[in-house]
């Protein structure tokens, strides 16, 4: 049966600038991702992520990324960004995960061949809102663009499940109808240069998320 209501969610992830931010929300993303870990050029400061908050749109969610950041610093981020959500990339587990009063998103590493099972995904974070299944591999980060095959995403999860790794303008619309996601997170394949958003390409991006929609049935 199609469901015609059905809408997968957008995040545009690894911000730097507050024109990108407003762009987003334009365009209608979802939610819009800021970097406090390692020291790549998506990697922000408090005061910038703060500032560049002010430009974003109204009901459009806040994402903190996080990689074995120290409790200091992600409550530093707590306070002054205001995320909606934190998201952990790291070997953080769900005591320090939920220890900060906001809701979470755990990443899953999908590439080197080796992915955790739902139930022992369940067993490791039982408080989390959601997972993002991303293509990098275990014990490196996010945002490096590659790709994992869509169709090792899990069906029997419970939880809301973000597909990143690797999308971009040219290939989302084959994600969205291969694996189904709740939501789509993509921050390289947006970007004219690393840290650097392209707003043609955001458009597109968004676009073809909104196509596959139109073709995918949903039970």
């Amino acid at each position: 049966m199609r469901r015609t209501l059905f809408r997968t969610r957008i995040k545009f992830c690894g911000m730097t600038r507050a024109g990108d931010v407003r762009l987003a929300s334009e365009l209608g993303a979802d939610a819009v991702g800021f970097v406090f870990a390692g020291d790549g050029p998506r990697r922000v400061h408090v005061q910038e992520a703060r500032m560049m908050r002010n430009a974003l749109a109204p009901l459009v969610d806040v994402v903190a990324l996080f990689m074995d950041n120290t409790v200091e610093e992600v409550r530093d981020v707590v306070r002054m960004v205001r995320p909606t959500l934190l998201q952990f990339h790291g070997s953080e587990d769900d005591a320090f995960c939920r220890g900060f009063g906001v809701p979470f998103l755990k990443a899953v590493a999908m590439g080197g061949g080796h992915a955790p099972t739902t139930s022992a995904l369940r067993r490791r974070y039982p408080t989390a809102a959601g997972f993002v299944f991303d293509g990098h591999a275990h014990g490196t980060p996010g945002g490096g663009g590659k790709t994992f095959d869509w169709t090792r995403l899990p069906h029997d999860m419970d939880k809301p499940m973000l597909l990143a790794g690797g999308l971009e303008p040219g290939n989302v619309f084959d994600a969205v109808t291969t694996a189904l996601p709740w939501g789509v997170d993509v921050s390289s394949g947006i970007e004219s240069a690393p840290g650097i958003k392209d707003g043609e390409r955001m458009r597109h991006f968004v676009e073809e998320v909104r196509r596959a929609d139109c073709h995918v049935e949903h039970a």
